[in-house]
């Protein structure tokens, strides 16, 4: 039984791991003063990993995410890692609180990429005790692709966060990252089912939207998972429903770039972690609403790959209607020594009898532990750009406490249309030089716990030889042990748009955290932006009242002198949360944004009596959540009720 209490017949002959853990911060390689007990187990159909957390200071522990993927960076949280294929490269994990609060996830790359987006349906629990709390994992099989011989041997690593003293440590390594999944360890005889029993995955919906003035809206659809094998898988959606995502919070941009979207639709999160590309050629949010959708992904061999089909309707150019675009992605990569991997990345849009999109090669190599390099190359294609290339090399040195790397990339011009039909690109014509130093200073004994330092460097000209950009960031953040943080940045920046602008801001931040889930900090900024004087103030506020409610507030306020396009503009994001059990909460969102007259509201409740996929969701919403946009929606009520078969 999943309880949080470890029970001397249930874990009877599990593999005990009942070594010191190591740290990765702050005492990098020494052993961790807190003691960790892991238990490994397996029936026909799961995995089992408990932890016993052992604790001098248990009144310390701080738990105070209660929301699924929410983050748990700032409590006391204990942490699985497995890499099913042992290509030394990708892995899943998995972790939870003191509270059982679940975040789950993938890891590519070697650690380079982690994405929390993605979810599966797995079971947790944890309790209290005087001296220490557990948490108990039941892991099923069949949310896992990995290679079917049994028995088996994965590599795994588990790890332990104690934020009260900023501590990170792991029972394999540390590797030069706490995502190093090179540096894990093995476990080994895992008596595998070769296939499930039932590879079919039904999840239908229905929703019902009432919005004031409108007549009422009723809609259905469904998502299927076929898993034929242990590592290969399909995903079909038909009549996908995007209508309750999480709101877009509002945010200032002061540059002339599109700001990028994280996605969080269902349908394109499985397999996301294969497509965080520097130069992004697949960003899904360039996909609208969709009738249906296709997914393959899985594993031949050492080779990774995921494919995506789907369609939407767009409206021409000429206003004369609309028009069906078709879209579709290949990903491949290959694992190599190392950790290292090669990829191939095709994607393409199809719409009023043009193709456009990319084609192109990628990268990720580690040469020693500490040295590696990103690299990549592509060819766009479409209407205005048939045939031009992008390409950057990227050297870079890694350790617990210093990063350094140069950067060199060339964009040819007139390559961005058609790039982003279908991909994620601000600017073209560049060619361009970038390098960054940091270093964290972790201080014995004293006042101050550590000390993080970065300057970045980053300069472009157009393929003309024009110099288009320069810009020197610098930043300084000192943490101390009494919780108060104090931050310094500098800005200092030429660009060349219509004319030769010369921008500077200096930021000033001060912040306290109990390390328990309640924190506050303020900032100030001021400089030149673009001709205007720049001010900026704000403020930011997270508040544990208990184990079920808390709240979070956040000001922004921009001030523009001369401001001739009325951009200053004021943001104020609300949210606060009660939690009956992670599983089953009510949540209040409030936005506004004074520049584009916006006012979001929403209240959501939601049950999700079979995590994460099955679930009953009501919501009232009063203007649109999309970043940027107006409030035009009028009161409105969504009721959408989601099964698992």
């Amino acid at each position: 039984m999943i309880d949080g209490r470890i029970d001397a017949a249930e874990w009877s002959g599990a593999t005990i791991v009942d070594q010191p853990f190591i740290q990765f911060v702050p005492d990098f390689g020494e052993e961790s003063p807190y003691r960790t007990v892991v238990r490994v187990t397996q029936s026909e159909s799961a995995l089992y990993i408990a932890f016993e957390a052992f604790d001098p200071e248990p009144s310390r522990i701080a738990a105070a995410a209660t929301q699924r993927d929410s983050g748990l960076r700032r409590d006391d949280s204990v942490f699985v890692a497995i890499d099913t294929f042992g290509d030394e490269r990708t892995a899943y994990y998995f972790q939870t609180n003191a509270l059982a609060t679940q975040e789950d996830g993938r890891i590519a790359d070697n650690g380079r990429t982690v994405d929390d987006r993605w979810d599966a349906e797995w079971r947790s629990a944890a309790m209290r005790y005087e001296d220490r709390w557990v948490a108990e994992f039941e892991i099923p099989f069949s949310i896992l692709k990995y290679a079917s011989d049994s028995p088996a041997t994965w590599r795994i690593n588990f790890m332990r966060k104690v934020p009260r003293r900023l501590e990170t440590s792991l029972w394999s390594g540390p590797g030069e990252s706490v995502w190093r999944v090179s540096s894990f360890g093995e476990i080994s005889d895992i008596q595998l089912p070769v296939q499930e029993s039932d590879p079919w995955v039904f999840i239908p919906y229905g929703l019902a939207v009432f919005e004031e003035g409108e007549d009422a809206d009723f809609d259905a659809g469904v998502d299927v998972r076929w898993r034929p094998s242990t590592r290969f898988g399909v995903d079909l959606t038909l009549n996908p429903d995007f209508a309750l995502v999480e709101a877009d919070v509002e945010e200032i941009n002061l540059s002339r770039f599109e700001l990028r979207i994280p996605e969080k639709r269902p349908f394109f999160l499985e397999g996301n972690e294969m497509y965080q590309q520097r130069l992004r050629q697949f960003y899904s949010r360039r996909i609208g609403d969709i009738d249906w959708g296709a997914k393959a992904s899985g594993k031949l061999g050492q080779t990774d790959f995921s494919t995506i089909f789907t369609a939407e309707d767009i409206d021409l150019d000429d206003g004369s209607g609309r028009r069906k675009a078709d879209y579709g992605v290949l990903r491949l990569q290959q694992s190599l020594a190392r950790g290292s991997s090669v990829g191939l990345l095709a994607a393409n849009r199809s719409f009023a009898g043009d193709n456009a999109g990319s084609v192109g090669v990628d990268s990720t190599l580690f040469f020693t532990d500490r040295l590696g390099m990103t690299a990549q190359l592509l060819r766009v294609h479409g209407p205005a750009s048939d045939g031009g290339l992008a390409w950057f090399v990227r050297p870079a040195y890694d350790s617990s406490t210093s990063h350094f790397h140069i950067r060199y990339q060339e964009l040819d011009p007139g390559i961005k249309d058609d790039f982003n039909a279908v991909g994620f690109l601000r600017d073209d014509d560049r060619k361009e030089f970038d390098t960054n130093l940091g270093r964290t200073f972790w201080v014995k004994s004293g006042a101050v716990e550590n000390i993080e330092a970065s300057v970045n460097y980053n300069r472009y000209w157009s393929h003309e030889d024009v110099l288009r950009s320069w810009e020197l960031d610098a930043e300084v953040e000192v943490k101390f042990r009494n919780g108060w943080e104090v931050e310094f940045g500098y800005i200092d920046e030429f660009k060349l748009f219509e004319k030769e602008f010369r921008n500077d801001r200096a930021v000033l931040e001060v912040g306290w955290s109990n390390r328990r889930g309640r924190s506050i900090d303020v900032y100030a900024s001021r400089g030149v932006n673009f001709d205007s004087d720049l001010e900026i103030y704000g403020a930011r506020a997270g508040w544990r009242v208990n184990d079920q409610l808390r709240f979070s507030y956040e000001l922004t306020k921009l001030e523009l002198d001369p401001d001739p396009d009325d951009e200053s503009t004021l943001i104020h994001v609300f949210e606060t949360l009660y939690s009956f059990n992670p599983d089953l909460f009510v949540k209040l969102f409030v936005q506004t944004n004074s520049v584009i007259d916006k006012e979001n509201i929403q209240l959501l409740g939601v049950w999700r009596f079979k995590p994460p996929f099955g679930s009953l969701q009501v919501a009232y919403q009063r203007g649109t959540s999309d970043q940027g946009e107006q409030s035009q929606q009028g009161n409105s009520l969504f009721t959408k009720l989601s099964w698992v078969f």
